[in-house]
């Protein structure tokens, strides 16, 4: 058995009702929309961010209705972010396949992730509950405030591992933060847990998000994107990060300043590659990496002990170890 399929063995039930309610969500009557939303829904990722969630709930207790609503609020919310990222990056692909304003133009696709994020509130209306629906509502502040951060940051000739990690935070970190917070709210139980499950969620997209950092320093066609395709929108992440200020070399700053204006060509980023994994910044990602991991086996440890846990913990390793 792989390891996906060993850690959604216990929610096997619970992921096909999700599945089935995600999907009943995006249909449209709307021959355009209807067209965007089936490219997006031919994606078919592995539902990372719904298996966390069910797997949380079903730790403390069991998926409720309101458990299934929040989720498919959650994956909509992260899909629209996913539409509109790419609007603003300017990205044609997105793990391999062409993106929707490549397919459609960048209006359709400004206009479709309206349309999921509209959607993401009418199912989390549907729990009725209001703290669920304060998550979901800051996390779409969250979402944007991280992607307007990381923008901000260009014109910032410093390169700040403290700006990284609140861009990750606020992009990445905090829906997964929203997943596992809105499972143990979902089924009730007391404030001290849901705060546990929160940050089990934030260390686990921290983890998740250098791991995709890391991806882009190396050539893999299973990854779906080329390797610097960070840089090539202009964004520095840690590996370089670290590598800029350790060794304080001049011409790799300047070549990181023109990364950050999108003025390097191809051969200038993939000499800063080089340079990043010359001077130590992969084995320095990976070790903040294995430092959230064991923060998140930590939390890990307190929670009861049950088939979930076992799939949690093999979820974490998975997020680490993962080519792809």
């Amino acid at each position: 058995m792989d390891y996906l399929s060993l850690i959604k063995s216990p929610i096997s039930i619970e992921l096909g009702e999700f599945r089935s309610l995600f999907d009943s969500t995006l249909y449209s009557s709307n021959s355009l929309l209807d067209n965007a939303i089936d490219h997006i829904r031919k994606r078919n990722g592995k539902m990372m961010r719904p298996i966390l969630l069910l797997l949380i709930a079903k730790l403390y207790d069991k998926v409720y209705p309101e458990t299934l609503y929040a989720a498919v609020s959650l994956e909509l919310l992260h899909t629209a972010s996913l539409v509109h990222d790419d609007v603003v990056d300017e990205s044609t692909e997105r793990r391999g396949q062409l993106s929707v304003n490549a397919i459609f133009n960048n209006k359709v696709a400004v206009l479709v992730g309206d349309y999921l994020l509209a959607t993401s509130l009418v199912q989390v209306s549907k729990t009725r509950n209001h703290a669920i629906i304060d998550v979901v509502s800051r996390l779409g502040q969250d979402l944007s405030e991280g992607e307007l951060l990381q923008l901000s940051n260009v014109s910032n000739l410093n390169f700040s591992e403290e700006v990284y990690f609140n861009v990750i935070r606020k992009k990445t970190a905090a829906l997964f933060a929203a997943c596992t917070k809105s499972a143990a709210l979902s089924v009730g139980v007391d404030s001290a847990k849901v705060e546990e499950a929160r940050l089990l969620g934030e260390y686990i997209g921290l983890c998740f998000q250098i791991k995709d950092d890391i991806f882009d320093y190396f050539d893999s066609k299973d990854i779906g994107k080329p390797t610097g395709n960070d840089m090539l929108e202009g964004k520095l992440t840690l590996p370089i990060i670290y590598a800029l200020n350790t060794t304080k070399e001049q011409w790799a700053a300047d070549l990181a300043v023109k990364v950050k204006r999108g003025e390097a060509s191809s051969a200038e980023i993939l000499t800063l590659i080089q340079f990043a994994k010359d001077r130590g910044g992969i084995e320095h990602a990976i070790d903040r990496m294995k430092d959230f991991k064991e923060s998140a086996q930590r939390l890990l440890e307190r929670m009861p002990e049950s088939d979930i846990k076992f799939s949690l913990g093999k979820y974490l390793d998975y997020v680490v170890e993962r080519n792809m």
